[in-house]
Order: C-alpha cells, then structure tokens, then sequence
C-alpha cells in the first residue's frame, strides 16, 4: 500500500499548503488524440477459447473497492514466493541495472503515445523494463513505460492518463507520469491511493517536462526527464523516493517446455492500430513492426509494417518477453460507454500466453491484491520463469479472439 507524501509541487507550480495537500483538476478536459478511425470493420477469422472471470465490487463509479478481491481460483497459489535474487538484480527484468544506485528509488510509470503516427519514433521504449500496450479509445492503443533500472534524458511523447495507468503505477509503487486526463479519470487518480505519486506538466523546471526540437503538435511534442526528477524530489522535504519493496520476478535462462515453436505475435487492435513482433533466435528477442496504414478493405489497401523505432538508442523496440493478456473491459454507466472510458479490471486472475525464446507458454494471470505485481502461472498454477530482459504486455478484452497457422499467432482485440 502506498502510504501518502506530499508532492504537490510535481502537479503544479502554485501549490497549496503541505499541511493540507488538495488535488486540483484541470480548467478543461485535454484534446482528443487527432486521428480519424478507418470506417471499415475488421472481419477476423479468430474463435474465442477464454475463461470466465469472477466479478468483483465496485464503487457507484465502477472503480474497484480497496477491499474487493476477485474469487480465487483453483489453479492460483495463495502466497506468492519471493526468489532471493542479489539486491543489485533488478526485480523487473532480473538483469543488473545500468548503475545499482538507480535501484534506490521507486519506479516511474510513463505514458508514452502511439498516435497520430508522425509522433513516431518515440523516445525510451528500448530503455523501459516493462512496456503495458492497452486500448484507449477511438480505435487506437498507448503505452506505459516503466522506467527503473536505466534512465533516459528523453521519455515519451507523453500524454494523457486513463483508469487502467493505477493498476500499472501500484504495482510497482511507482510514479505516474502523465500529461492531464479527461476530468472522470483525472477526478479518480486525484482521490485514489496513489494522488501524491501522480506527476503532470506545470509551468516550472519541476516536474521536468520538456519540449523536443521536432515539428510535432502541442499535445505531442512533450518528454520526460528520468535523470532530472530524481533531482526535483530532492529538493521536496520530507518525499519518499527510497527503493520500494517490490516483490522480484521469475527469471530463467533456461527454455520452459513447449509444443509450440512461435515466429511472429499478431496484434490487432484495429484496422488502424495492428503489429506483429518477430522473434530473432540469434538476438534471443522479439523486434516490433508496427503499421504505417489504415486497412481499407473496400479501397483493396492491405497490412503495411516498418520497425518500430526508439529516437533515443536509434535501435528497434524489442523485448525478451511477449505476453498477451485477456482482462475484462467494462464501463461504469451509459455515458462513460458513449465515450470509451474503459475501466480495464486488472485483478483478479485470467487467460494469457507467454511468449519466450520462440515459444509459446499457455498461461494465467494473478493478481488478488491492487498492490502486487502480476504472477504468471500455468494452468496448473507453477510460476512461468521469463528470460532476463524486457517485457512488454499487450493488453486485450477477455472477448479477444486468436487463431494460429504457419506464419505466426493473431490475436484480435475484442471487448464484450
């Protein structure tokens, strides 16, 4: 559980006092992300093969209770064990960090935007130990950069939170960094748990947000400096920025077993937003190539990739490890649906498939508590060890369909 820090200098240069720390709502809601949807309906050939997932309470807004925990499973260990890993490895990727002292810190968990497509490259993804893909709305998908064992003087662009960027923030006890929200989901982060640990733009060097050279819009054009804000919260008296006690990951060298040799890992989340990763057995990782069009079935335009790069490294995004996750999507009420405000349940416990060293692992997520990581198991409930590195998640509705052939797994994002 995060306990409460004042850090009110991160949300705005013009602050209340610290004796009474209050969270204050943007003048107006943010722009929405300028891309137009593609019209035409993706018809996939998947068949549906998904676990029923257990309710779990919600608050008048559809917001998760503290208390609420999801039904537990036959399948889901009761407590999780903890590998004795070296203090020095870092928990999120099981690799030494770049610099043991970036350890001593809590984590950052960063929005980093896909869309429109000219914000590409983005900067930092190859520095990120763990990446969370998830839908937004309007047919398209962002990322969550989780940044701590490297840093990066550029992270981004960053823009705007949603309800789903909670569960990846207290995961880890991480920082929130993100550029405003639409005021329900601004309103929700500002009175949960995690309100003193929420980092967006102010007029000052504090929190530091910075401007790229690139010709790119307002609302896309914003980064974020890791190695800077270690510096901001030491001139805040008395915020905690010590190493957090995050719970250390499965990591193995060693091949699990598997019937299933797996070149490429198909995601579409629409005709506009859709990738595969490609598995290199000399590099041992996955490399990202992400469209460069809308498909338009009644125009004849087809699937079009290109590597997915990172202006920082200059190198394509890769990861060690692929994990695709099936996790309830539901809304709070009616207009919250005529929006697209999802409230993605990532609790509880549910269908995945783990991706490692050309393989592929049936699988089920855990996550009983708010405040954990996940656990990834097989469906017997023995922990799935990841190969050392990074890993990225592509997050999907539990109505997701998939269907493999001799080219590679397609996953298709469906909601119910």
């Amino acid at each position: 559980m995060f306990s409460l820090f004042l850090i009110c200098a991160f949300l705005f240069t013009s602050c209340v006092s610290e004796a009474e720390p209050t969270f204050v709502a943007p003048a107006s809601a943010p722009s929405p992300t300028p891309f137009q949807p593609d019209p035409d309906e993706f018809d996939s050939p998947f068949q549906p093969d998904l676990p029923t997932i257990a309710p779990v309470s919600t608050d008048e807004n559809g917001i998760p209770l503290e208390e609420s925990r999801f039904a537990t499973p036959t399948s889901m260990v009761s407590v999780f064990p903890i590998l004795n890993l070296s203090p020095d490895i870092n928990p999120l990727t099981g690799l030494p960090p770049a610099n043991p002292a970036l350890l001593e810190r809590r984590p950052m968990a960063i929005k980093v935007t896909n869309y429109p497509r000219y914000v590409r490259p983005q900067a930092g993804l190859t520095l990120a130990d763990q990446v969370f893909e998830y839908y937004i709305e309007d047919r398209l998908t962002r990322f969550i950069a989780v940044m701590y064992g490297n840093d990066s003087e550029w992270v981004g662009p960053v823009r705007s939170g949603r309800y789903f960027d909670e569960h990846v923030a207290r995961m880890f006890s991480a920082f929130l960094v993100f550029k405003y929200a639409d005021p329900r989901e601004y309103t929700h982060l500002g009175k949960s748990v995690i309100a003193d640990y929420l980092v967006v733009p102010s007029n000052g060097a504090c929190p530091p947000f910075r401007i790229s050279h690139h010709d790119r819009d307002t609302y896309n054009n914003i980064f974020f400096n890791t190695i800077l804000f270690k510096d901001c919260i030491a001139k805040r008296e008395g915020v905690d920025n010590a190493r957090q006690p995050i719970r250390n990951g499965f990591f193995s060298e060693l091949i699990p077993n598997s019937d299933y040799a797996v070149r490429r890992i198909y995601t579409q989340y629409s005709n506009d937003d859709y990738h595969y990763w490609e598995y290199d057995p000399g590099a041992l990782k996955y490399f990202r190539w992400q469209e460069t069009v809308s498909v338009k079935p009644s125009e004849g335009v087809t699937e079009a990739y290109a590597p997915l790069m990172d202006e920082v490294t200059g190198r394509q995004v890769d990861a060690q490890n692929i994990i695709i996750l099936f996790v309830e999507h539901t809304f709070a009420n009616q207009f919250d649906a005529e929006d697209e405000v999802y409230q993605i349940n990532l609790t509880g416990s549910g269908r995945a498939y783990v991706f490692r060293d050309g393989i592929a692992v049936p699988a089920t997520w855990q996550r009983p508590d708010m405040d954990q990581p996940l656990f990834l198991a097989t469906p017997e409930g023995s922990p799935i060890f990841l190969r050392p590195g990074r890993t990225f998640y592509e997050v999907i509705g539990v109505s997701s369909t998939y269907y493999q052939d001799e080219n590679g797994w397609y996953f298709a994002f469906r909601t119910p």
